[in-house]
């Protein structure tokens, strides 16, 4: 139990950088708090950590060594990544001022145009699968870190709590992006900042574009 509990503690140790630094989930959470609300970000938060577990999942039963091999699978999924990264960034840029006096209403009836939890998860899960760098990051950690010998449970259990904590973050992320001074300041200034979102994800997708295999 006692290597369990170290390996799980460098795991984790290694995983919070990944967390906190800036990227495509970052990016999607941030927008969706301040353009469609609290609720819809910590659904897409929900997203993103589901779509962590499918990343563990597939390097835990040998397939993200498959994937990092073929560079034809690395280019299936590192261009839909691409396709679906710029998609949304066009979608930003195009999109026009927010009514924050709606968002800002709890009692009010949902917009036929509202965004469903079903989208919001979506959007998490997307952003997150379509990026084939978790790819070589969990296959990479989990060769070093994590033993051979490791009972296959033990490492979903790994995986669980890094799915866990991503959520925990990124729900926090989605909490204070919601405050009254964060929202008055977005109402002040959406169209900017649907537009510097738009620039971050093509931006991002073009970078994902110059990934190379390893």
């Amino acid at each position: 139990m006692h290597q369990y509990v170290i390996e799980l503690a460098s795991l984790m140790a290694i995983f919070f950088f990944a967390i906190v630094s800036p990227g495509a989930d970052l990016a999607m959470v941030m927008r969706q708090a301040m353009v469609h609300g609290r609720r819809q970000a910590i659904i897409t938060s929900f997203g993103v950590g589901t779509s962590l577990m499918f990343h563990v999942t597939y390097t835990i039963l040998g397939l993200g060594l498959i994937i990092s091999q073929s560079v034809y699978l690395f280019n299936i999924v590192k261009w839909l990544g691409v396709a679906y990264l710029i998609y949304i960034g066009l979608k930003s840029l195009r999109a026009g001022k927010t009514d924050m006096t709606v968002l800002d209403a709890p009692d009010v009836a949902p917009r036929a145009s509202e965004q469903s939890a079903l989208k919001a998860f979506t959007l998490g899960f997307a952003a997150n699968a379509l990026n084939p760098k978790p790819v070589f990051f969990f296959l990479s950690i989990f060769s070093t870190v994590v033993s051979v010998h490791t009972p296959i449970p033990i490492k979903f259990g790994y995986g669980m709590v890094m799915a866990s904590c991503l959520i925990v973050w990124f729900v926090g992320v989605s909490i204070f992006m919601t405050t009254p001074r964060m929202r008055a300041a977005f109402g002040r200034a959406s169209q900017w900042i649907d537009r510097t979102s738009g620039v971050v994800f093509i931006a991002l997708g073009i970078k994902l574009a110059t990934e190379k295999a390893a």
